[in-house]
């Protein structure tokens, strides 16, 4: 199973995390890990090339993680491009069941 993680302070998306591998087929024949791995790759890129917000990207290949978390709320095109990749993702969850979307919510200090 495919876990994603929504990172959220106050209803706004904050950053990601996705680990996990689908288990529909055998290491490179995973249809579901490969669109997966498409959306999320291509998205960090995309924020990485076209957004100066400051984040901070944690992955491991061998782990089969990557987490992308923003120090402060993300700009419009960092937002656009992450909910892009939501909607992908909770696309492919609708599919086939491989991918789990959750949300945790950033305690906020009074």
């Amino acid at each position: 199973m495919i876990s994603v993680i929504l990172y959220k302070k106050g209803g706004n998306l904050k950053g990601f995390k996705v680990s996990g591998h689908a288990g529909y087929a055998r290491k490179g024949k995973d249809i579901i890990c490969a669109a997966v791995s498409s959306l999320v790759i291509t998205t960090v890129n995309a924020l990485e090339s076209f957004t100066d917000d400051e984040k901070e990207i944690c992955s491991s290949e061998n782990c089969a993680v990557i987490e992308v978390r923003f120090r402060d709320l993300p700009g419009h095109d960092a937002r656009l491009l992450m909910k892009t990749m939501v909607l992908g993702l909770k696309q492919i969850s609708e599919e086939n069941g491989f991918v789990k979307i959750s949300s945790e919510e950033e305690k906020t200090h009074d």
